[in-house]
């Protein structure tokens, strides 16, 4: 045989190679072109939106815990000054922006484990609050377990302990430094738990292993470690250990969780005070004695705009796929989330006081309805449906 033929027959067995909708993954295993480009989207979304976003909320929770027990510390001195509640209340501030800035992925460990209601039930019953202090004043017995539930715990409990208002209820003040001592220990055991929660759902994201020397004591002292590394879940798609099939399932949880939210500012946070005609539903304010609401609602709109197009310039995004199959879709939940940014900022705080007029309406639309909307639409061009 010539050798020209003898090469001619040799590239005929060479597989052709070319432009193609799919890719190998290592391991020979074939991976489409969007499950490529939703590959990447997922693990942007872990290791720069999520993982960083949980970290900073619990090494607030920390500081903001060390510094209540400061608090009860320099209480019991007969040094504890003003200056002392105000740095505890920044540091809830720190850890409340970014609990408020994770709300878009509120679906697996924060869902699974009930750490949402856990550490975010509102509104905060003041009446059931004011009693059990009460009760705690005069020497009563107590326990968290006991006598706090889910509506007298977490952030708002704190925030309840760390702020007042004035009294034509305009402004938010630093809480006066006139607490009981038994006060101090609820504050010092509300802050201690919120802390262990937000240590937790770091690890449940991370794996415990992966977090701080110090998270892992904290999580040791709680006896709370589920074991879990979600974000490696999401990462390894397909992979034996995790729950995800493909990463067009780990896309969908990803928006899903942005319209939840979305929902949720729209038509709860926003829309239940401002339609609302029970005097419940008027109380129905999110952060109210540190006139934190606007901020909240806003900075949920912003976990959505991190979750769909990535928290750093570069990164691979949900947004990057939804734009190949339908860029109008793409750029109408862009739009709507910086739309619904605006709107919420119009409206002035107290929230209380303003909840009922126009500012609201239209930021309760621009949430629940325009962007739920858009980002319906994003989902259906990941799905193909």
């Amino acid at each position: 045989m010539k050798l020209s033929n003898l090469l001619f027959l040799s590239l005929l067995a060479i597989p052709f190679v070319g432009c193609s909708d799919s890719s190998d993954e290592p391991g020979g295993n074939e991976i489409s072109s969007k499950e490529l480009s939703l590959k990447a989207a997922t693990e942007a979304y872990v290791d720069h939106t999520v993982l960083p976003t949980y970290a900073a909320m619990a090494d607030a929770a920390i500081n903001m815990r060390d510094l209540c027990h400061e608090m009860q510390e320099k209480h019991a001195a007969g040094t504890l000054a003003e200056s002392d509640v105000s740095a505890a209340g920044e540091a809830w501030k720190l850890a409340r922006k970014n609990w408020e800035l994770s709300e878009a992925f509120l679906f697996g460990p924060a869902a699974n484990h009930n750490i949402d209601p856990h550490i975010d039930s509102w509104p905060l019953d003041k009446a059931a609050m004011e009693n059990l202090l009460t009760q705690i004043r005069n020497g009563n017995s107590w326990s968290l377990e006991n006598n706090g539930g889910y509506g007298l715990i977490g952030f708002h409990s704190v925030e309840f302990m760390l702020f007042e208002l004035s009294a034509d209820e305009n402004s938010s003040l630093v809480h006066s430094t006139d607490y009981t001592a038994e006060e101090l220990e609820y504050l010092v055991a509300v802050a201690d738990d919120l802390c262990q929660q937000c240590v937790c759902l770091e690890a449940c994201w991370a794996g415990t292993d992966n977090v701080s020397a110090l998270k892992q004591e904290i999580l040791e002292d709680a006896e709370l470690d589920y074991a879990e590394e979600y974000g490696w879940e999401m990462k390894n798609a397909g992979k034996a250990g995790s729950r995800f099939k493909t990463y067009q399932e780990a896309a969908e949880e990803i928006i899903q969780g942005c319209i939840d939210i979305a929902d949720e500012v729209g038509n709860t946070k926003i829309g239940r005070p401002h339609i609302g005609s029970s005097q419940e539903d008027k109380n129905y304010i999110e952060s109210p004695y540190s006139l934190n609401s606007i901020e909240d609602f806003a900075d949920n709109i912003r976990s959505v705009r991190n979750a769909y197009l990535g928290s750093r310039s570069g990164d691979a995004s949900v947004s990057d796929y939804v734009k190949t199959v339908n860029a109008a879709a793409d750029r109408e939940v862009r739009e709507a989330i910086d739309n619904a940014i605006t709107a919420i900022e119009k409206i002035p705080e107290p929230f209380a006081k303003n909840a009922t007029g126009a500012l609201s309406e239209a930021a309760m639309k621009a949430s629940g309805e325009t962007l739920v909307d858009a980002l319906e639409k994003a989902m259906s061009a990941v799905t193909g449906r």
